[in-house]
């Protein structure tokens, strides 16, 4: 069957603010949340959030992009008050909605991000203390440098966001595993895959990366230097740009993380999921079908010879966002989104799991189970052939790949 080429849209890395659904910033308003526009702003419209992205574009081959977006039509707030609701899902939502059990004790989750953000732990520790989560004070948090050490690349208001989103989303999902972040000096892929390489020396079982750039020939030796650790978890996400494949979500070394808009509702679940984006593309998550990695065995999908991205997903819609904490060159509490916001849910639902066998390949493990996942079924990010590859449908999808997480089976062995 023809493949549409993900290629024109994997070029398109600005984030063009489409139409989001109605019922996606409705569900945000529904549930707690509201939205003010701040003095000055453009107005708020009910089917187009403001947003901007924390990084700037990639300017060359082998550069790469964080991948959150920061709602700007949304007054934020440096400190709550001990009766307030920061704006966005927290954990106790992010838990109830993929059912999750346990905390993460003894594990080890590594945020592998470019730059400094010079606020991290303590960012972190008003994060934690906001939503009651256990302080950090014991040592649970560690800040090093690629190399191990701590001459830290210098500060980057953009990363730094992007920093606090991940650690955020770690404490959220397993709030009693320890968190490693790591910095590379550059978001030069070969500093961030250093940086990969030093969290997995260091230790970490589950190690999430927040970025992305575009696919190209150098891919396949950037696996086996930075990606190849059997019996090691390696989170990538799919990116915000709508259709389209990015590296390394696309490496078959890594579980690829796609994003969905999560919805308060009356379902038996409580939840809805849908596929983050729209029809018209050119927003929303990453999808599609791989021009350079050869297909692993466990992707079974028949309309993409190559790697398909997603395997599986989470919430990254910013109309549905989360709740984040960042003070550096920022002003507190924020509602942010992309899948960013994906891939350390799901490197920490990882966790909650337990620590994959020696040799595996975690990417492999929801494939193995996945009657355990939320299948999502509706929903679009472009405009494709295959038309899996870019809409949500029953089994697997190319946005949401196997589904969001239901409780942790899927994620072992």
């Amino acid at each position: 069957m023809p493949i549409s080429s993900p290629s024109a849209h994997r070029r398109k890395r600005g984030f063009r603010k489409g139409a989001i659904a109605a019922a996606s910033l409705g569900a945000l308003v529904a549930g707690t949340y509201a939205i003010v526009a701040p003095a000055g702003a453009a107005s708020t419209t009910a089917d187009q959030p403001h947003v901007k992205r924390m990084c700037s574009q990639p300017s060359k081959p082998g550069m790469m992009a964080c991948l959150g977006l920061v709602r700007t039509d949304i007054v934020k707030h440096q400190v709550a008050g001990a009766n307030d609701t920061p704006q966005g899902f927290g954990p106790d939502d992010l838990r109830k909605a993929y059912n999750l059990t346990g905390d993460g004790a003894g594990q080890t989750v590594a945020i592998v991000d470019a730059q400094d953000d010079p606020n991290a732990a303590q960012d972190l520790a008003a994060y934690r203390k906001q939503y009651g989560l256990p302080d950090c004070g014991d040592g649970c948090f560690k800040k090093i440098d690629q190399n191990g050490g701590t001459n830290y690349p210098t500060a980057d208001a953009g990363w730094a966001g992007e920093i606090s989103l991940d650690l955020d989303m770690v404490s959220a999902i397993a709030p009693k595993a320890n968190i490693l972040l790591v910095e590379a000096n550059s978001a030069n892929m070969s500093d961030l895959g250093a940086a990969v390489n030093q969290a997995v020396k260091s230790g970490a079982k589950f190690v999430s990366n927040s970025y992305g750039g575009g696919e190209d020939a150098s891919d396949a030796q950037a696996d086996t230097q930075y990606f190849n650790h059997p019996g090691v978890v390696i989170t990538a996400s799919a990116g915000d740009s709508g259709f389209g494949v990015e590296y390394p979500a696309a490496s078959p070394n890594v579980t690829s993380v796609g994003g969905t808009s999560l919805t308060k509702d009356s379902s038996s679940r409580g939840w809805s999921e849908k596929v983050w984006g729209t029809s018209a593309g050119g927003e929303g998550t990453g999808s599609g079908c791989s021009t350079v990695e050869a297909k692993p065995s466990w992707q079974k999908d028949t309309g993409c010879s190559k790697r398909t991205v997603a395997d599986v997903s989470a919430v990254a819609d910013p109309a549905t966002g989360v709740a984040v904490y960042d003070t550096y060159q920022s002003n507190g509490w924020q509602v942010v989104g992309g899948t960013s916001a994906s891939s350390p849910i799901i490197a920490s639902v990882y966790a909650l799991a337990g620590a994959p066998s020696s040799g595996s390949n975690p990417a492999s493990f929801p494939y193995k189970n996945a009657s355990a996942l939320n299948n999502v079924t509706s929903g679009s990010n472009g405009s494709c052939n295959p038309s899996y590859l870019c809409n949500g449908g029953q089994g697997y999808n190319g946005p949401t790949g196997l589904g969001t997480p239901n409780g942790l089976k899927a994620f072992t062995g």
